[in-house]
């Protein structure tokens, strides 16, 4: 070989030898962003244009009053129960009051102990929509990529944690595409029965529940879905958007890369949301009532506010400068966004005639996160998302139907997202699938106005489950036990709603009371449609940027 080519080749030989070195040691940032890089290949925006919803009718075939009820049921996400001024003070402190949402109580009804059907938005999601616990139909899990596996040791790496994060890697291997994890198309969703009524049916939003075309809302009972694909509500760096990032949260980090700002419309190319996507989704919902008032319409609106990324409209953030702390202050400001869109919302129908026949009922999918770093968005409560303690589970929980929900009940007894399919059935003329089990209540009987509802209201177990975390709620007792740190919690909720005293040892016969409806009730059920690979460790009384010491009490959450 001459001298020429030897050299050539102990250069080629060199330079390869170095960008293996370099991505060798930069393999786990290319890891954090190849979600991001992939989706920007797969599925590139196009610039916004308008949506084509369907029209209906020119005019009505009867009177409003003869026709079944219009349904809109807003979800919010990671929103807690103190951030909603109806339940509390929320962030009246803060200078930002809830006052549309609070207007849906005075009109209607306020359920004191509203429960989401989990402590994570996947479970809660699919338990809303079906009216069943979804671990009955394999849904136990909250999706996560199998990838997150090779990157996950490196971004929960906490100095402030204790407890590290648990990850099997043999599992992750078995997990398929993040895009088929989600609720099997042989459920039946509230909008497949409210369409056997000949309701119209309208998703935008977050969906969450899959993504194959199987499990799009399309396939689901929706007629129309303006269908939330990635995270962003306007781009990083817009001009119109103010960012906040917590260096201190691992899925901060992760969603900063990977997150894109598009949707689509009935499974169609991506393209960009005109605006901040609160208000975007706010826009599409207010012209999709527009086009529908002449026929019976079911509308699920699923915002991702408050979820993180925190970004908060320009505009909001800018009429909030009284608050000093950034975060806490971009936080508000997408508080208030939700509010105003709930606002909006009420006033179309006012402005279309629909109010007296339209049901509203505004929830969350579950407790807000330690992981944002604000201590009081969950009080009095302890918890947070990803744990069965209040704070994770209970959420704010309105409805109003009028000249049918008195103005300003006070509904006392637990209630859970799994009851809003009966009830909504119910109040459309429609009867409940015989060929599966449904376990929600049809809670108008106890809202009537010709009722007391604080004599009738149903009390009957409410559970939840999360691999061998699991709660049941019965009677004003609750048990929560896991196995990761073995250990049980029991509280008289009636006696100590804030759940500081565990009673475990004091109560041995109510101990094994519960113990004993949980196996009852968990025993039978089939095992998780995927596994799970990552369990994180959460503390249950500090946020994710607050020091863990010994004695703090902690759990596991399995994804």
């Amino acid at each position: 070989m001459k001298k020429n080519n030897v050299k050539r080749l102990l250069i080629v030989l060199s330079v390869l030898l170095l960008l293996g070195g370099v991505t060798y040691v930069n393999r786990l940032h290319l890891l954090k962003y190849s979600l991001g890089w992939y989706t920007d290949l797969k599925n590139p925006r196009e610039a916004n244009h308008p949506v084509p919803w369907q029209a209906g009718p020119d005019q009505a075939s009867q009177p409003l009053a003869q026709r079944p009820p219009n349904i809109i049921v807003i979800l919010a996400d990671d929103l807690g129960i103190n951030d909603v001024s109806t339940h509390g003070g929320g962030r009246t402190q803060d200078g930002v009051p809830t006052p549309n949402i609070d207007a849906i109580a005075r009109d209607g009804v306020r359920f004191d102990q509203g429960y989401a059907g989990s402590a994570v938005c996947t479970v809660s999601r699919a338990a809303l929509m079906t009216g069943r616990y979804p671990w009955r139909f394999g849904v136990e899990f909250t999706p996560v990529p199998g990838s997150m596996a090779r990157v996950a040791g490196t971004l929960y790496a906490d100095k402030n944690q204790l407890q590290a994060v648990r990850i099997d890697l043999e599992k992750a291997k078995q997990v398929k595409d993040f895009n088929e994890l989600g609720m099997p198309a042989s459920e039946q969703t509230m909008a497949e029965l409210l369409k056997a009524r000949g309701y119209h049916n309208i998703h935008i939003g977050k969906w969450h529940l899959g993504s194959t075309p199987e499990m799009r809302p399309n396939n689901q009972g929706f007629d129309e879905s303006l269908f939330m694909e990635s995270g962003l509500y306007l781009p990083e760096n817009s001009p119109q958007v103010v960012n906040s990032k917590q260096d201190f949260d691992p899925i901060d980090k992760f969603l900063w890369p990977n997150m894109r700002f598009g949707v689509s419309y009935n499974a169609g190319k991506w393209f960009e949301p005109a605006k901040y996507l609160t208000d975007y989704f706010t826009d599409e919902a207010v012209t999709a009532i527009k086009r529908n008032k002449n026929q019976p319409f079911f509308m699920y609106l699923a915002h991702w506010g408050v979820h993180t990324p925190l970004q908060a409209s320009k505009e909001d953030y800018d009429a909030l400068a009284h608050i000093p702390d950034h975060r806490r202050r971009v936080y508000s400001a997408m508080v208030r966004s939700i509010d105003r869109s709930v606002g909006r919302v009420l006033q179309t129908l006012r402005e279309e005639g629909l109010d007296d026949n339209t049901i509203v009922i505004f929830t969350s999918d579950n407790g807000a996160p330690g992981y944002i770093g604000l201590p009081e968005v969950n009080q009095p409560y302890r918890g947070w998302k990803l744990t069965m303690f209040e704070g994770g589970l209970r959420v704010p929980y309105v409805a109003k139907w009028p000249g049918h929900i008195a103005a300003g009940t006070h509904y006392k007894a637990p209630v859970s997202n799994i009851d809003i399919l009966p009830t909504v059935l119910a109040a459309a003329g429609g009867k409940l699938p015989t060929d599966r089990v449904l376990d929600g209540v049809n809670l108008l009987p106890f809202l009537a106005k010709s009722t007391t509802p604080a004599l009738k209201q149903p009390d009957r177990p409410l559970f939840w489950r999360d691999g061998a975390y699991r709660a049941v709620q019965d009677k004003g007792w609750k048990l929560i036990t896991t196995g990761t740190p073995k250990k049980d919690w029991l509280f008289d909720l009636k006696a100590d709603p804030t759940e500081k005293q565990n009673q475990a040892a004091a109560q041995p016969e109510k101990l094994a009371e519960l113990k004993a409806r949980l196996k009852t009730h968990h025993d039978p059920m089939p095992a998780p449609l995927w596994p799970t690979f990552i369990e994180l460790p959460i503390s249950i009384d500090k946020t994710l940027d607050q020091k863990q010491l010994p004695e703090d009490e902690f759990t596991y959450w399995a994804n």
